[in-house]
């Protein structure tokens, strides 16, 4: 009998790549204690439970057609918008292209995702839950198929008085009250240790301020408890400080608007949801190609449109009006209510099947009571008792509805007729949307005259939608008291702070609110809201941007502020968050003033409108500190107005048909092609003709054939991802007569000698996937500069550099590093670089490496010891780089070191 090890195999990074080859997913060391049989069981049990409960959901409007069935099927439901990291401080620039949220979540194993109200944070974690349940996420996501999800929905918790702010262990898979039977004793401990969780925590914004350290010490001790977990956690933007995870390894995301093709995508998939009907197909199809064209035709109404559950809203609202939309967002819920609350039942002739009927109003006025008292409450959903509770308070003062039914009767009315109404579980009851709850809650605390009670929560995101809707129900005698109170409880704030800046915000959005208020406290509004600008801190700008394009007019004169502080930068930032056509001549101007902030609104091509951004900024950017992410169909076709281009990056699904039309005049001198499943041919790159220089291409698995690429005659760099390439598809790298770099990534071939040899190469990079054998390094013979990053062993790599290789420059994995070490001393190579676990190989470097002039280490995670450099004074004049994990370092004296 033989013994092997299981966790030092599971952990090697050559297994790890056999084992994803083999089977799609992660390998994964599952500690077994005891035998228990009914686990996996139950686990089916459990995965068909996640599935029915979150694999449909509720669609706006829908019920407005005569429809019986108003849920659609989460596949259908689902849109993948499109998120992104922060942006980073201290001078450091945003990421370089924002991307669809499940390709974010794929890299990263905890995620706190903030998003607006009705941005789509809940659909996806419900989307997640019903997908790793079943195994059936797309391969971006295959690491979370059969992990078991455990959602923690924190308003239910908040609703039903239950553990709170969350559950034990024990207790997690009853947190969402799923309709399954117990687990097997010490199931969810077991399924937590082995690493198989999927925690997806929904709405830490609807824990109450005074409750969110607890919350925060809950996850802290669950996650250190069971560090295997992958968690998602979504909350509203401004709900937490920045970094409030970061300390238990949390990568923040921000759910972007949607974008003009979101839109156009979520129009299509609304109507041929409502087409499902069987009737009024022709009609709907109309209304659909009307409602696409006025999206086309109108940048507001467009603007109204950026979160799932307002376009839903809009597709709702213009089916029944017959194409009359509302101009502003209050106004827009409100026609929604109107739409779920008027004559409802008689457009469906249904006749009073409970036998109660009521207007519109009174209708909002028992809902309203029920929604102030959530707010109150810090949360969201709300048993059936509870709810009694609210509406025999507000019955004590509607006769004409009292006489109709109890408080019971009326309930059961309002949840089975208004459509406002949800049952998320068994006694466990929620608005359709909480937009919609803050709403009425707002109209409940401004007829209650409780203005007071508004202003005492202004610093609370929580309340600041309230406040915000608030604003649209105000008379002329309540608005500027309410406008004036926030502009006070700013000036109370540090000048200069973020609280100020958040409260001298939402001053202004509700000054936009109002049809008349006194010019006093409008100019007051206008002078304190220009003492907000320039943004003073990155952590501003997207506070400012809310203000939308008020906020252009507001920005100072370009050329007035001085370039070598971070201060254009953050204008910048703020341009491209409004973004949009009225933002176009500012960020004209912008980056003719600044030259510098060219990458920052390359970057953000997609928050404006292809054409005419590209014509009026992007020709204006210089080109030689640029790189220009396209990743639409309309960029390519907009390149032509950026000529002499240096960097182009292509991401994205551009199809074959979409690059034949490369404009010539926008040939580049570097190209990159990224995530494209769906490019086959590279015959495009021929346009670029003698200009193009540098190319790499990384996960296009299409890909078959290289032989476009003899017709780039100035190709010196190359980089591959070659994974899905044989042998016999890198054939043509050898008729490359003018390469001089080559990096091949996920390399699968065997042996140096598979590669065909390019003679001129002098710098050669290989990243295998499987043991590698170094034979025919001679036949390479410009080389004189070798990175081999390989987790699996290498052979042949001493005795090929020691046969007369002209390879000064060594670049190297652990692996490749610990064959040399036991050779002969290769006193021609100069510059070494090389991972490390523990910087213990010194003493073997230098009696190796005896000529080094430049050596650079890169340390390993959590280094167990101190690294001693002391070793290094045998190299005089050697200048030392040290990369990677935080280590003290000792025997550094008399070196050259740089950290």
């Amino acid at each position: 009998m033989e013994c092997v090890a299981l966790a030092p195999l599971t952990a090697a990074r050559p297994f790890q790549l056999v084992y994803e080859q083999a089977t799609g997913t992660t390998p994964r060391c599952e500690e077994v204690h005891g035998h228990h049989p009914g686990d996996l069981r139950y686990e089916e049990e459990y995965a068909a439970s996640v599935g029915a409960a979150y694999r449909r959901t509720k669609v706006f409007g829908l019920d407005e057609l005569n429809r019986d069935e108003t849920e659609w099927d989460l596949d259908t439901a689902y849109l993948s918008l499109e998120a992104q990291p922060p942006d980073e401080r201290a001078g450091q620039r945003p990421p370089a292209v924002p991307q669809r949220v499940d390709a974010l979540l794929s890299a990263r194993p905890r995620v706190l995702l903030r998003g607006d109200a009705g941005a789509g944070k809940t659909t996806l974690i419900w989307w997640l839950a019903a997908h790793a349940a079943a195994g059936t996420l797309p391969d971006r996501l295959a690491a979370l198929n059969g992990l078991v999800p455990f959602v923690v929905p924190l308003r239910t918790l908040r609703a039903r008085g239950g553990p709170f702010p969350g559950p034990e262990p024990d207790k997690l898979p009853t947190a969402a009250r799923l309709v399954v039977d117990d687990p097997p004793e010490g199931w969810a401990g077991r399924v937590l240790r082995s690493g198989r969780a999927l925690l997806l925590v929904d709405g830490l914004d609807e824990v109450p301020q005074d409750d969110r350290e607890d919350a925060h010490d809950w996850l802290s001790r669950l996650l250190a408890r069971y560090p295997d977990i992958r968690c998602v956690a979504t909350v509203r933007p401004l709900a937490v400080e920045p970094d409030w995870l970061r300390s238990q390894e949390f990568e923040e995301l921000r759910l972007l608007p949607m974008r003009n093709e979101d839109i156009r995508s979520f129009v299509g998939a609304w109507h041929r949801a409502a087409r499902l009907d069987g009737d009024d197909h022709e009609h709907l199809t109309e209304l659909e190609q009307d409602l696409t064209h006025r999206f086309t035709q109108n940048s507001a109404l467009r603007d109204l449109a950026r979160t799932p559950l307002l376009c839903a809203v809009i597709c709702a609202l213009h089916r029944r009006s017959q194409g009359f939309l509302p101009e502003t967002r209050w106004k827009l819920y409100r026609s929604a209510l109107d739409m779920l609350l008027g004559n409802r039942d008689k457009r469906r002739k249904i006749d009073a099947p409970e036998g109660i009927t009521m207007d519109v109003e009174e209708q909002l006025q028992l809902l309203q009571r029920i929604a102030v008292w959530l707010v109150r409450g810090g949360q969201s959903e709300f048993s059936r008792a509870q709810a009694l509770r609210q509406l025999a308070r507000a019955l004590a003062g509607m006769e004409r509805v009292r006489a109709q039914g109890t408080p019971e009767e009326i309930l059961t009315h309002l949840l089975n007729r208004s459509g406002l109404l949800q049952e998320r579980t068994e006694d466990a009851y929620q608005f359709a949307h909480r937009t919609f709850q803050d709403f009425l809650a707002a109209k409940e605390l401004v007829e209650d005259d409780h203005l007071n009670e508004l202003l005492g929560h202004a610093s609370d995101e929580q309340w600041q939608d309230v406040i915000l809707l608030a604003a649209g129900h105000c008379g002329r005698r309540e608005l500027p008291t309410l406008v004036g109170g926030l502009l006070d409880a700013g000036l109370a704030r540090t000048r200069g702070s973020l609280a100020r800046t958040q409260l001298h915000v939402l001053a202004a959005l509700c000054e936009q609110h109002a049809t008349w208020l006194d010019e006093a406290v409008r100019e007051r509004v206008r002078r304190h809201t220009a003492d907000l600008f320039p943004p003073r801190r990155f952590e501003d700008v997207p506070v400012l941007a809310r203000l939308e394009t008020t906020a252009l007019g507001l920005l100072p004169a370009p050329g007035s502020l001085p370039e070598e502080t971070d201060a254009p930068v953050r204008v910048a930032l703020l341009i491209n968050t409004v973004g949009g056509a009225e933002a176009v001549p500012y960020a004209r101007e912008w980056v003719l003033a600044y030259p510098s902030t060219g990458p920052d609104f390359a970057r953000s091509w997609s928050q404006y409108p292809t054409e005419p951004y590209a014509r009026e900024v992007l020709a204006r950017i210089d080109p030689r500190s640029t790189l220009l992410t396209v990743s639409t169909a309309g960029q390519l076709a907009a390149l032509h107005h950026a000529p002499a281009l240096v960097s182009v990056e292509l991401f994205g699904a551009l199809t074959d048909e979409d690059l034949r039309s490369f404009p010539r005049g926008a040939s580049p001198e570097f190209l990159y092609i990224m995530s494209n499943p769906v490019l086959t041919d590279l015959s495009f790159t021929k346009v670029c003709g003698d200009r193009l220089t540098g190319l790499s291409i990384s996960e296009c698995p299409r890909i078959a054939t290289l032989e476009p690429l003899a017709a780039l005659p100035a190709l010196h760099f190359l980089r591959l991802d070659t994974e899905k390439l044989t042998s016999r598809a890198l054939e043509p790298l050898g008729s490359l007569s003018s390469l001089r770099s080559l990096t091949l990534t996920s390399m699968s071939a065997g042996h140096l000698s598979d590669i065909p040899v390019s003679g001129l190469v002098t710098h050669l990079m290989i990243r295998p996937t499987r043991p590698f054998a170094v034979t025919g390094l001679e036949a390479w013979k410009s080389l004189t500069s070798l990175a081999l990053h390989n987790a699996f062993p290498t052979t042949g790599l001493s005795e090929a550099l020691r046969t007369g290789t002209g390879i000064t420059d060594l670049d190297l994995s652990a692996s490749a590093l610990h064959e040399l070490l036991t050779g002969e001393p290769l006193p021609h190579v100069t510059q070494l670089s090389f991972d490390s676990l523990h910087g213990s190989e010194l003493d073997a470097v230098v009696r190796t490496f005896p000529s080094l002039t430049s050596l650079g280490i890169r340390l390993g995670p959590n280094p167990p010891h101190p690294l001693n450099l002391a070793p290094l004074r045998a190299l005089p004049g050697c200048r030392v780089t040290v990369d990677g994990a935080h280590s003290e370092i000792v025997g550094d004296e008399g070196i050259d070191i740089t950290l």
